[in-house]
């Protein structure tokens, strides 16, 4: 019999999905499993052994015998290589999640379950505030993440207990999570939030409705810098009028998210996005640098791989509206090559000829790709810019015999922002 109203706040899955449930045997992954197969939903159990413990193997004997009272699969892993440095617990969640990743696709499961309750998020908030962290640390764990679920997000502890209770189960109870000398979160769940809670009563369930609040507001100034952080760059005039918060968050996401960028190197490339002259920029960690352009800043490798030359791709056509190809004279001599001194060329529209650093600083391409720029040389004369201009005496007149030609671009050449057009293009 299904019996959803035992576990107030559990979230059901899509009828149909078959779930991976990472099964440590404490409380909360017991109480997931079992809920799980009492909602009817296919379920395979994993369980990683992190290996710290002596009696860390009798955990997965727990486990394996709590699936097969369940009649529930079982996919086991254990550590066979050193932590690395830095937080032991973050370097084991960091080994275990790998490990559950790959259960996952191995299993053929739609969802990775994951266990986790209102009270991790009211403890994750109170030590992200502890360390000072601003609205996207109160705002706590999402409940899904691509394909990963949390159904017990909702539930608290005590019900979690008064469930296993209800049915007899007694789980395991890790030791480190009473270890309020080794563990902060442990201090946080065992001496901090009871003192609290015991001078403002129901301060838990206040702070877990503040995390959906923040949540929801993180979600929306995320949702805006998305907006702005637009193709790997950002318009200065929009960073300019937009609020620092969000201005912030554009700079993360240029960024990426490893490791993570302290509050003064966000600031300090707040300060060169909307005052730094062109050119500028500010070297970050892996290896990635803010540069600013004219109109735009973006983020990209601080030393760039050596160029390549891509391979032209020539052949026969009548004409087509094809924006990533041009259509020069068949009876050129078509090479590719880089910029150098004194070329030029009378752009296709464009009255006269040019000088092609004036071609290259009108299309606003960022002065350290414009060395890096392949170019397309006809008879030795300059061509095409690919995606901006073509020389008049090299392009096929309307109406005649031409050759369809494109630029077959390797992975290795670097794709940054038109700041003009605000689009992706190989070549601007």
């Amino acid at each position: 019999m299904t019996r959803h109203s035992d576990l107030p706040g559990a979230t059901l899955l899509a009828p149909g999905s078959r779930a991976l449930a990472a099964v440590s045997g404490g409380p909360d992954s017991t109480a997931m499993l079992v809920w799980l197969q009492e909602s009817g939903i296919d379920t395979v159990a994993a369980h990683f052994d992190h290996a710290l413990r002596p009696e860390s193997a009798l955990d997965a004997e727990h486990v394996a015998a709590l699936c097969a009272s369940l009649d529930v699969s079982l996919v086991c892993g254990r550590r066979t290589r050193p932590l690395p440095g830095g937080s032991l617990q973050a370097a084991a969640r960091a080994l275990r999640y790998d490990f559950l990743k790959q259960a996952r696709i191995d299993a053929g499961c739609d969802v990775l379950c994951l266990a986790h309750t209102a009270d991790d998020v009211v403890e994750g908030a109170v030590m992200h505030l502890l360390r000072g962290s601003a609205l996207a640390g109160l705002r706590g764990m999402p409940q899904r993440h691509g394909s990963l679920f949390r159904p017990l997000l909702h539930v608290w502890r005590a019900d979690i207990e008064a469930y296993l209770a209800a049915r007899g189960l007694e789980p395991l109870r890790d030791p480190s999570n009473a270890d309020t000398a080794r563990f902060a979160r442990a201090r946080v769940r065992h001496v901090l939030l009871p003192r609290l809670e015991q001078d403002s009563p129901g301060l838990g369930r206040r702070l877990r409705a503040a995390a959906v609040t923040a949540a929801r507001l993180q979600d929306e100034l995320e949702a805006e810098a998305r907006r702005l952080a637009r193709d790997g760059g950002a318009l200065r005039h929009e960073l300019r009028e937009a609020p620092k918060s969000v201005r912030l968050e554009v700079y993360r996401q240029l960024y990426g998210s490893q490791p993570a960028l302290s509050r003064r190197q966000l600031e300090a490339m707040d300060v060169l996005a909307r005052e730094g002259a062109t050119g500028s920029g500010l070297d970050l960690p892996a290896g990635r640098r803010l540069r600013v352009q004219p109109d735009c800043v973006s983020v990209d490798m601080a030393r760039l791989p050596d160029p390549v030359l891509p391979r032209l791709a020539v052949t026969s056509c009548p004409g087509c509206g094809d924006p990533a190809a041009v259509h020069l004279r068949p009876d050129l001599r078509l090479t590719v090559g880089f910029r150098r001194p004194g070329l030029r060329l009378r752009a296709v529209g464009v009255a006269g000829s040019r000088k092609l650093q004036d071609v290259l600083t009108d299309a606003k391409v960022p002065r350290h790709l414009r060395d890096r720029l392949p170019l397309v040389f006809g008879d030795g004369r300059l061509a095409w810019v690919p995606g901006i201009a073509v020389d008049t005496d090299c392009a096929a007149p309307p109406g005649s015999p031409g050759v369809h030609v494109e630029l077959d671009w390797g992975p290795e050449f670097p794709v940054v922002l038109s700041s003009s057009l605000h689009r992706r293009s190989p070549v601007i």
